[in-house]
């Protein structure tokens, strides 16, 4: 199970070098059996050359406390250091046991968990603990120094924007809050094959996604979003709207394609950003019945984060515990009043 007993009193070791990922529910079970296993995983992660202290730079085996084994100690300083801080998991009294099961549940779902679903599946008393929980995941989801798409010349990126949202009870009639989202799409071609049929959009597929909520259809908006999300010099294939008439100054290689309304043309031309709208919203409305503008972003980024690993689902458990090992996450109150900025593309995270 790559996972050894040694070290001080019988703790848990894993190997950085070859960090297991559970890929059933039984592997979960006896990869963490426990807070100390659990510990260890988080160690391994966050020093995969051995334990250093971040006081007085002494490299070494630290002093442990099974009672707390989110807690070492540099036995030259005695300085502690906390396992969950700086990380996602930072002054949070969940135990390190609940959050694992929360990353695993979280990034293994293929369809996605809601609150009142993670809610019971973990046995959490109340709906806001799951619902933060959760968020503070989503905010894990996000690397801070993602790397841009499109860098790959033989493929092209097609670039879209739709509305989400819909009928709001209590307004009245009509649609209310709605929101802008904009997508970009790696678009990759598979190898054709010697004999059989012609395959599907002629072998064309979706590589990485990014979305964004963005507040207009303003070039400022646009291109924007698109300098923070495509390499610069990748061909991007769009609808003739005006506000990406600036992305051939910028460096883009841009094919703009008129529309006019016709399906046809959409589904020739932009297939793919289409089908990324289409299943969002279905995921949207299916699993979540609809969520608030505040905290759609949020959502944006879940969706994305399972999309561009959904070839490596069971490793994205493991990408998780990284990534959330190096964010900012929110707290209860700036999730309930609006202060705190999910991560996105065009802007680094803030919390406020």
């Amino acid at each position: 199970m790559n996972v050894v007993y040694a070290g001080q009193k019988g703790w848990p070791v894993f190997d950085p070098d070859d960090l297991p990922f559970p890929r059933s529910l039984p592997e979960f079970q006896k990869l963490f059996p426990d807070d100390l296993a659990c510990a260890a995983y988080l160690e391994a992660i966050r020093w995969p050359n051995g334990f250093v202290c971040e006081g007085c730079g002494e490299a070494g085996e630290p002093f442990r406390v099974k009672t707390r084994p989110h807690v070492l100690v540099c036995r030259n300083c005695r300085k502690e250091a906390r396992l969950m801080a700086g990380t996602v998991m930072e002054k949070s009294h969940t135990s390190l046991s609940i959050w694992f099961w929360a990353a695993y549940l979280a990034s293994t779902h293929t369809q996605g968990i809601s609150a009142v679903q993670f809610q019971r599946q973990l046995g959490i008393k109340r709906y806001e603990t799951a619902f933060q929980l959760l968020h503070k995941l989503r905010a894990g989801m996000v690397r801070p120094e993602r790397d841009r798409i499109g860098g790959n010349p033989e493929n092209h990126v097609e670039i879209d924007e739709t509305l989400v949202g819909g009928a709001t009870r209590g307004l009245g009639r009509g649609v209310h809050d709605l929101s802008l989202v904009v997508a970009a799409v790696e678009v990759r071609r598979r190898k054709p094959k010697a004999s059989g049929p012609v395959p599907r959009r002629n072998g064309r597929y979706a590589g990485r996604v990014r979305l964004e909520v963005r507040p207009d259809r303003s070039a400022k908006s646009l291109v924007g979003f698109v300098e923070a999300a495509v390499e610069p010099g990748a061909q991007i294939v769009s609808d003739a709207w005006g506000g990406y008439n600036e992305l051939t100054q910028r460096g883009y290689r841009h094919v703009p394609v008129a529309m006019s309304g016709n399906p046809a043309m959409a589904e020739t031309y932009l297939p793919i950003v289409h089908l990324v709208f289409a299943n969002l919203k279905s995921w949207l409305l299916g699993c979540h019945h609809g969520v608030s503008p505040q905290h759609l972003q949020a959502y944006l980024n879940e969706y994305a984060f399972r999309f561009n690993r959904r070839f490596y689902p069971f490793n994205s458990f493991r990408s998780l515990l990284g990534i959330g090992g190096r964010s900012v996450a929110p707290t209860y109150e700036g999730l309930y009043s609006g202060s705190w900025q999910h991560p996105r593309c065009s802007r680094p995270m803030i919390a406020e």
